[in-house]
């Protein structure tokens, strides 16, 4: 083999040691999904804090109730999607994939099980908007079912690209599990 220091082989260049320069694919794969599942987390984190923040200030009434309106009720279950995010920080260190799957599974029943719950509530408002432009509850100045409705349509691209990630994710893990059973 080749060394830094020293003289190369009789017969080689070194080059035809390449293949074991390279990272497996599988490494390559996971570390990039963990980042982008990392990135989508911390989104999630964000608009869990917004919420948070508007639970807060209604019920705490620290601003008027035509400046932040009362939460809806699908709010207060999508607060437990703070869960999922932190089964799935968890399963990154040692690439635990029993909570990656406690991950998105939680994630289905506390993220997108709310927010389908909270689309449907919204509905007759969001309907009673469109037709006769009158609103009755208001996020500083905007119709709180507009705010609301956009919220809830950047929480599903967020949890769906997670699931997504973390579905690609599992996947890598079970492949590179099954490679070293093989040997």
């Amino acid at each position: 083999m080749a060394s830094r220091a020293g003289p190369r082989a009789e017969g080689t260049d070194g080059s035809d040691y390449q293949h074991r320069e390279r990272v497996a694919s599988h490494y390559q794969m996971s570390v990039a999904l963990k980042s982008e599942i990392k990135k989508l987390i911390y989104m999630q984190v964000a608009i869990w804090l917004l919420l948070l923040a508007q639970m807060c200030v209604g019920h705490l009434k620290l601003l008027p109730h035509d400046q932040v309106a009362m939460p809806y009720q699908w709010e207060y279950p999508y607060l437990l999607s703070i869960i999922p995010s932190l089964f799935g920080l968890m399963s990154f260190p040692r690439n635990n994939i029993s909570y990656l799957v406690l991950s998105m599974i939680s994630t289905g029943l506390f993220s997108v099980a709310p927010l389908i719950y909270g689309s449907m509530e919204m509905f007759p408002m969001a309907q009673q908007l469109y037709r006769h432009g009158k609103a009755y509850r208001f996020i500083f100045g905007f119709s709180a079912v507009s705010v609301m409705y956009l919220l809830v349509v950047v929480a599903v691209q967020v949890h769906g690209w997670q699931l997504y990630y973390s579905k690609k994710l599992l996947d890598s893990w079970f492949s590179s599990t099954q490679e070293k059973k093989k040997k």
